[in-house]
């Protein structure tokens, strides 16, 4: 009679079991070069960098992963946030109705734009919708979305950021972050290497926000007004805002350990001027714009942790379903096959 409990074929299918059942559960490593090649979810909003609480200043590499360089014949004209695999959105008014799509390409994983970076990837652009609501500057709809011409590759310096529901909201007060490699003052470029620039500013409330932009009108014409799909960030006494070059770049809010994509940089009056605070497409207002053009995008509820809700109702789109099935399964092979061998 053979011994089962000392055949070789025996520990080989039972740590093969056990190998399966590891691998499909923990996420693997990045490989020298960031390439993140694990089987499990894409995680939004979560960069590998530690972001740094100051305003004002430089960024770190890999701290805004899904900040975006949106580029017309090379020459970067608009900022953008990357939300899916080949998804960016960024603002209307970045593009002309006629414009080419091949003149574009997106620079993702940057951090200085005119610096050598084995990082970065710039991937053209294969078409551009404009939400048809855009009419011209300060308007409703000053949103697009880019798509590009192949799915870029996820690494510790590119990953998506969350796009929230159309519930989540984002209150006065709170502080959040807008990005981008705009002018540091009107008139005024982003000296050499152009390195990413972060700036922390509170939401303010809209009625609020519109009160101070009826402060020393004047006879300015036509007169901007603060739609119900806008919001407003900044310090009404001014000194800091964003700037030309910053248009479509992120305006993001940290819920639940999770960065939110909660605006879109649209439109202000000069650069960081008192009483003129910055004015965002408010992203919520867009979901299901955006999810009829991206079906697939996951959007995150930010009132429960880590909720993702897809566009056409709760699934196991993101596999954790069937990852924890697939477990109990090889689980419970694994805990048959001993029983069976201690029989033998």
């Amino acid at each position: 009679m053979r011994d089962l409990k000392n055949e070789p074929w025996k520990e080989s299918l039972k740590h093969l079991a056990m190998h399966r059942c590891r691998e499909m559960w923990m996420p693997q490593k990045m490989n020298p070069t960031g390439s993140h090649l694990s089987r499990t979810r894409q995680v939004c909003g979560r960069p590998a960098a530690l972001n740094r609480n100051v305003g004002g200043e430089d960024s770190i590499e890999g701290e805004w992963p899904w900040q975006a360089s949106v580029r017309k014949m090379g020459k970067h004209i608009c900022g953008g946030a990357l939300i899916t695999h080949e998804w960016v959105v960024t603002a209307a008014h970045c593009f002309r109705p006629d414009d080419d799509p091949y003149q574009y390409t997106v620079m993702l994983g940057a951090n200085k734009l005119e610096n050598s970076q084995p990082q970065k990837q710039s991937i053209g652009v294969g078409n551009i919708i404009r939400n048809p609501r855009y009419a011209g500057e300060a308007t409703s709809g000053d949103i697009a979305l880019v798509r590009l011409i192949r799915p870029v590759r996820f690494t510790n310096y590119i990953i998506p950021i969350c796009v929230p529901t159309a519930n989540v909201e984002f209150p006065p007060g709170m502080k959040c972050w807008v990005t981008g490699w705009g002018d540091i003052s009107e008139g005024q470029d982003l000296p050499s290497p152009k390195k990413l620039q972060k700036l922390q500013v509170p939401i303010i409330d809209t009625q609020t926000c519109r009160r101070l932009y009826n402060i020393d009108m004047g006879q300015s014409l036509p007169r901007k007004q603060i739609q119900n799909d806008m919001m407003c960030a900044g310090y009404a006494e001014g000194m800091k805002d964003t700037c030309k070059g910053d248009s479509g770049g992120p305006l993001m809010c940290k819920i639940n350990r999770e960065w939110l994509l909660a605006g879109i940089v649209s439109w202000g009056e000069g650069c960081a001027e008192r009483n003129r605070p910055g004015v965002y497409i408010r992203l919520t207002s867009y979901q299901d714009w955006i999810g009829r053009i991206i079906p697939d995008l996951q959007f995150v509820d930010a009132r429960k942790s880590n909720n993702k809700i897809k566009n056409q109702g709760l699934s196991g789109a993101d596999g954790r379903e069937t990852s924890f099935f697939l477990i109990a399964l090889l689980s419970m092979l694994v805990w048959t096959l001993n029983n069976v061998l201690a029989l033998a």
